[in-house]
């Protein structure tokens, strides 16, 4: 029987000088453009300026996952109600090598970090259906129809923080 392969040591920080922007972008996309088929004309849009960028990164900086936090009018518009006090985690991404890592469930704990920091009281986001299982363990809970978004069947979720 041979021993568990190690964990690498890994660090999740906010994104925020431009070098981090640009890692969590080339996450972007190896997930969602070259391995999910996703459109960069949609993968990147006009929320990416003023969102909370989250990145994950390995000891030797190389760029494991990412997320982002839309807060105030660009969360309201996405969100089941309107709230203004709800914000929207999207684009979250861990790559192939970093799955099962628990890189996913700690990038979406600096995301909510992030939103209590802003003082939101919860955290919405569209789930794609197979990841619906993993937002659960976290405390998300689905609400309304499946519904397709760049061709692949999502559900709504909220957390309240």
């Amino acid at each position: 029987m041979s021993a568990p392969s190690p964990v690498p040591d890994y660090a999740v920080r906010v994104a925020e000088d431009p070098a981090d922007r640009e890692a969590c972008f080339a996450v972007r996309k190896d997930v969602f453009v070259a391995e999910q088929k996703v459109p960069a004309d949609i993968e990147y849009d006009a929320h990416d300026a003023d969102a909370v960028h989250v990145l994950a990164v390995r000891a030797d900086g190389v760029p494991l996952g990412t997320g982002r936090l839309l807060h105030g009018a660009a969360a309201a518009a996405r969100n089941g109600d309107g709230d203004p006090a709800v914000g929207s985690l999207g684009r979250l991404a861990v790559t192939a090598t970093a799955r099962g890592l628990g890189v996913g469930a700690a990038l979406v704990r600096a995301i909510e970090d992030a939103a209590r920091a802003r003082g939101l009281t919860a955290v919405d986001l569209h789930a794609q259906t197979h990841a619906l299982g993993f937002y659960e363990r976290l405390g998300y809970q689905a609400y309304g129809p499946e519904f397709p978004d760049a061709g692949i069947p999502h559900r709504a979720m909220r957390r309240f923080l």
